[in-house]
């Protein structure tokens, strides 16, 4: 049997080595922060000699490490997880709301860039 999956907007953003500016303000997405706040997502080690720089985050399937470049995803249940940034862009395209009366997609970028030529 084949399937398709079914069309879901999930917020992400992409991950640049940090989550904060040089002047000590988040600037990335209010869940985010939550999350780091929340230890689920956070940096340590990658070994026992090495400082903390590394992001990991606690999904459903376990600790995942966050490389920079990766897009941290908040699934349609709240979780977390990191995705690649060549899997994501062949997964997701950019969602733009027509109008705030009509929430249909209109999508940029990615495999569906044909999607958003009306």
């Amino acid at each position: 049997m084949r399937y398709q999956s079914n069309p879901v907007i999930v917020e992400a953003f992409q991950y640049d080595g940090d989550l904060m500016g040089s002047d000590g303000k988040y600037y990335v997405p209010d869940w985010a922060v939550e999350a780091y706040e929340k230890r689920v997502m956070y940096y340590k080690a990658m070994r026992i000699e090495e400082p903390p720089c590394e992001l990991f985050v606690d999904t459903p399937a376990g600790t995942l490490h966050v490389s920079v470049g990766d897009y941290v995803i908040k699934g349609t249940k709240g979780e977390l997880y990191p995705c690649k940034p060549d899997i994501f862009q062949e997964i997701y395209s950019r969602y733009v709301p027509l109008s705030p009366l009509h929430e249909e997609p209109v999508t940029l970028g990615g495999k569906n860039e044909e999607r958003a030529k009306l």
